[in-house]
């Protein structure tokens, strides 16, 4: 954060200062989590659904923070204001104010904001100090306490724009600032909070209807509402995806174990990217990063290098780990029928390519609302399609249904219901070397146990056993 003394934060938060003097001066970006307490920052106590940071202040204030900002009175050094949100978003969208030469750049989308995210950080820290999340800080708490951590050293700050209402991400923009905008997608994801995605697209919209005169608008080419989101505006238009007619697009694609190699193609020219992620969904993603990272006229061999480089930093997104011979893609962290489709894709290469058996550990797929049956039975039938050995539906039956009455399929694909992911561990010990799994649902489901209870029986000593048994039998 910019430095600040403590008279000068109150009075842009019309706080009160309580055990503080007003000349002493503070440069220490916000923490909301007592854990990260540390000598030299300060403690906001944001008042959750679930936890209220005003238990945890006097433990943030003996762990070194310099004071809380608070909405009670604690008896500790504080600057008191009426609300901890609306005060942490004064004071971000005032920094923000201050940094005329930080460069912020918005994303949004249904899918793929998170990956794209860590990319472009991977990307732009080669030119200079970068700021990105390393969570999903990207609602309306999150994004202020994310511009709090630029200084006037910060060349680049990266803000992920998630929405669950219309006008989310405008007042998300409304605070950061940012002079770029790159949306990604519009896809099916908070369909059933939104209703159409018609609605999802005018929300996306919002952070491109946002920037200001002469910005850059970085625009994907997968679905028929984002190339058209400029349109009218007077913003610099840069183009991402498959399409020939793409200003940043894929060339001479293909997929070695499970990951893409292309050429990258941009108005500067072409060069070779191999990429580490798994999944060939993750192309998008890297045309996006890199669509941003030309509007910012870095060079296109510096853009293919790090591309090339850059390793899954956030977890349980398509994790790959081979334990026992066994091949486990841990994608537990979230779901979406787009994602969902994607992460099968993937594993059905895979399994190919090692000639093994498939299969597919799925929970439910939240926020889709009326449409929630059909789509889970769509994923369910594109399971069948692609040639997966066993579908496993857990907590629900709806990917099973349309396979059953199709029989077309029957025969082709084992489907397996279980009620709970305690039962469906039962089939761990039908899993042999060389298979492939997949555990995939939306982050609710909490499918990252199965993960590692899957992880913990493939590395202990009983696959072995079972295999024994199985050759003796």
């Amino acid at each position: 954060m910019i430095e600040l003394s403590f008279g000068e934060i109150a009075n842009l938060v019309n706080g009160k200062l309580i055990g503080l003097a007003e000349s002493d001066r503070t440069s220490a970006a916000p923490i909301i989590d007592s854990r990260l307490a540390a000598k030299g920052k300060f403690f906001a106590a944001f008042n959750g659904a679930q936890v209220d940071g005003h238990d945890f202040a006097k433990q943030a204030i003996d762990d070194g923070c310099e004071f809380v900002l608070a909405s009670k009175d604690l008896g500790l050094p504080s600057i008191l204001v009426a609300d901890v949100q609306e005060a942490l978003t004064t004071l971000a969208t005032y920094v923000r104010s201050k940094l005329k030469a930080l460069t912020v750049i918005g994303i949004t989308g249904s899918q793929g904001k998170t990956t794209t995210k860590d990319l472009l950080a991977h990307i732009l820290a080669i030119s200079g100090k970068t700021i990105a999340p390393e969570a999903s800080l990207n609602n309306e708490l999150g994004v202020p306490l994310l511009i709090l951590q630029c200084d006037e050293q910060t060349k680049y700050c990266i803000v992920e724009m998630g929405a669950r209402h219309k006008g989310d991400i405008a007042h998300l923009v409304s605070i950061a600032k940012p002079s770029i905008g790159l949306v990604l997608s519009v896809g099916t994801a908070h369909l059933g909070e939104f209703g159409s995605r018609e609605v999802i697209a005018k929300t996306k919209q919002e952070l491109i209807l946002g920037l200001d005169a002469g910005s850059s608008a970085i625009l994907g080419s997968y679905d028929e509402f984002t190339p058209h989101m400029a349109e009218g505006l007077d913003l610099k238009v840069l183009t991402f995806g498959q399409k020939p007619n793409c200003e940043v697009r894929a060339a001479d694609l293909e997929l070695r174990e499970g990951r893409a190699h292309f050429d990258l193609v941009t108005p500067a020219g072409r060069a070779t990217v191999s990429l580490q992620l798994l999944g060939i969904h993750q192309v998008a993603n890297a045309l996006a990063a890199a669509a941003v990272a030309t509007a910012l006229n870095l060079p296109i061999e510096s853009i293919a290098a790090a591309l090339s480089t850059a390793e899954q930093k956030s977890r349980w997104r398509m994790e790959l780990s081979n334990i026992g011979g066994v091949l486990l893609i841990n994608d537990s962290y979230n779901a979406n029928p787009e994602s969902m489709a994607a992460a099968l894709h993937t594993l059905a290469l895979l399994t190919q390519e090692r000639g093994g058996v498939s299969w597919a550990f799925l929970g439910k797929m939240h926020e889709l609302g009326a449409s929630a049956t059909k789509e889970h039975e769509e994923i369910g039938r594109l399971a069948s399609e692609i040639g997966i050995d066993h579908l496993i539906s857990i907590g629900t039956e709806d990917y099973l249904t349309a396979v059953r009455s199709d029989l077309e399929n029957e025969g082709e694909v084992e489907l397996h219901h279980f009620p709970t992911l305690d039962s469906a561990q039962s089939l761990f010990t039908h899993i042999g070397g060389g298979d492939v799994v997949l555990v995939k649902a939306s982050r609710a489901e909490g499918f990252e146990l199965l993960a590692q209870e899957l992880t913990s029986y493939l590395s202990s000593d009983q696959l072995t056993q079972a295999k024994d048994m199985g050759s003796a039998n």
